[in-house]
């Protein structure tokens, strides 16, 4: 993919600790993969809690993936990964609004998807995947709330996309727990705009998808 940037890129290819299943993670290496930008990965056993050793705490103090090295730089929390692979290695007006008004949308869903996302879709998934426990009335009003809101936003839109006319930050926040939303039976059935928006953004050169899980019975 391309958006006129003149940013160099890294020395050497920069570090992605993950979980291959985790959306958090995916949107870094979906961003780093539509900007052509060198990456490879380490995967730790989080199954037997190698996240949680004194080593890994050295990294991220939270214990969570995903975390970046880049030369002697690391970083962990994947919006704030976003944002830093944005300033460092692409064009940040495209990526991040070209003026005040864009900026501030942007940021918006930004906080939606560590906010609402990550309280409704994204946990729904956690129960059927990870053996999470949830507050399932919750997380389904959470689930339905958010869904509601995007497509209304998105059906009187403009553009596919969630800000402007091309894809930005918002849209890579947003991504990976929506489109594997089913798989924590919430189903995208009644929302045609968000599906269109799915398939927009996987139809882009660079495109790389998380790996899928089984579809949970729908429970909304």
């Amino acid at each position: 993919m391309t958006n006129s940037t003149s940013k160099v890129m890294p020395k050497s290819p920069i570090t992605l600790i993950q979980n291959p299943k985790s959306g958090h993670c995916h949107k870094v290496s979906l961003f780093m993969a539509l900007n052509a930008i060198p990456y490879a990965t380490i995967e730790p056993d989080m199954a037997s809690g190698e996240h949680k050793s004194e080593r890994f705490s050295a990294l991220n103090v939270f214990k969570q993936v995903p975390v970046i090295t880049d030369g002697d730089i690391t970083l962990a929390d994947s919006n704030a990964i976003l944002i830093y692979l944005i300033h460092a290695y692409a064009d940040s007006d495209y990526w991040l609004g070209k003026d005040a008004k864009e900026k501030a949308l942007i940021q918006r869903w930004l906080s939606v998807s560590a906010g609402e996302l990550a309280k409704g879709p994204a946990a729904a998934r956690l129960e059927y995947i990870f053996g999470a426990t949830i507050h399932v009335p919750t997380v389904l009003a959470t689930s339905a709330t958010l869904l509601e809101n995007m497509e209304a936003h998105l059906s009187n839109s403009k553009s596919t996309f969630l800000v402007g006319d091309h894809i930005t930050a918002a849209d890579i926040a947003m991504y990976s727990y929506m489109a594997h939303a089913p798989e924590g039976g919430i189903s995208l059935d009644k929302y045609p705009h968000i599906t269109e928006w799915l398939r927009a953004i996987e139809g882009l050169n660079g495109f790389v998808s998380m790996p899928s899980s089984d579809i949970a019975p729908a429970r909304n």
